[in-house]
């Protein structure tokens, strides 16, 4: 059944056009069921049915699998069994009527304005950290060995490069609410500076073009004076946003600036995701429309966009309970 598996990854790859996570995720979820199939005596793909399936869900499900997890591996089963059936591997698509556990999803925490704001001022006051810097992990800011003259300037216009690197990725990540793969996959071809858009490649290889505003195109526009000539390198070919060896920036190191910098700041933890939730928490709030939000976002359902509407009606019954005289 090895070669089915395969056959199936790179299904998902070429003809749904899923991202290599999801196909690693899938194939791992594939192999895990079809190593009970073969415990339950299953010789071939031909061999599954439903209850094969549904007894593999249920010992997972005893391992303490979480509800979203479930869930994949419930849609992993479907989408194989109903290829198989496609490729005349299976009699029928035995899977095609499992239900899925509902995920539980959970409110995401979003920062305040004011705290936002705070964020992205951090990379630019006094003292500063440069987030990132441990060369720690692919990608990390590591400063490059100084030569026999000139290292202290050497070293000096590397570390503020980074600095402007780590202020351009907080205002992009928070202006445009973009995914952090999304972010440093850009290119510097990407940036319309006239219209101050990016053009971004997200889910699925869907291409969309996202607005930034102001302290972002100025964040933008000092980062390509001063900070990228200062990284760039033979390895930077067009990358948008480097690490300070000169390669395209890491989503592992990018990660550790946004929280480098959060903690530097007095702010409670804060990823990139969580920066994209807070983008979208307060343009809702600030009255756009959530069909507008949710082509920024790049969701390719509503449902996606709409538990930022209950961000918004928590906050608002909070501020109501702390400030009404009968709440």
């Amino acid at each position: 059944m090895r070669e089915a598996v395969d056959d199936f990854a790179d299904h998902l790859a070429r003809v749904r056009n899923r991202s290599a996570h999801t196909v690693r995720a899938y194939v791992g979820d594939l192999v895990s069921l079809l190593d009970h199939a073969a415990r339950m005596g299953c010789a071939e793909v031909a061999d599954l049915d439903l209850g094969v399936v549904r007894s593999w869900l249920a010992k997972q499900r005893t391992t303490g699998a979480a509800r979203t997890t479930m869930a994949r591996r419930a849609a992993a089963a479907r989408a194989f069994s109903a290829w198989a059936q496609r490729a005349g591997l299976a009699p029928a698509d035995v899977a095609a009527s499992l239900a899925s556990p509902r995920a539980h999803r959970e409110l995401p925490t979003v920062l305040r304005a004011d705290q936002a704001a705070a964020l992205m001022r951090a990379p630019t006051g006094p003292g500063a950290p440069a987030a990132g810097a441990p060369a720690a992990g692919p990608g990390s800011a590591r400063v490059p060995p100084a030569g026999p003259t000139g290292g202290g300037e050497r070293e000096a216009a590397v570390a503020h490069g980074v600095l402007l690197r780590d202020r351009v990725l907080l205002e992009l990540l928070y202006a445009t609410g973009v995914r952090i793969s999304e972010a440093c996959g850009l290119d510097t071809a990407d940036v319309d500076h006239g219209r101050r858009v990016v053009r971004v490649l997200g889910k699925g290889a869907r291409e969309r073009s996202v607005p930034y505003g102001v302290p972002a195109q100025r964040a933008l526009d000092e980062w390509l004076r001063a900070g990228r000539p200062a990284l760039a390198g033979p390895g930077s070919g067009d990358a948008l946003l480097l690490g300070a060896r000169g390669g395209r920036l890491h989503p592992t190191t990018a990660r550790r600036v946004v929280a480098g910098h959060a903690e530097a700041a007095g702010l409670p933890r804060t990823t990139p995701h969580g920066l994209r939730h807070s983008a979208a928490t307060h343009l809702l709030e600030g009255g756009a429309d959530l069909r507008a939000v949710q082509e920024l976002l790049g969701h390719s359902s509503l449902g996606s966009t709409q538990i930022y509407t209950h961000v918004s009606v928590e906050r608002l019954r909070a501020a109501y309970r702390q400030a009404h005289p009968r709440a």
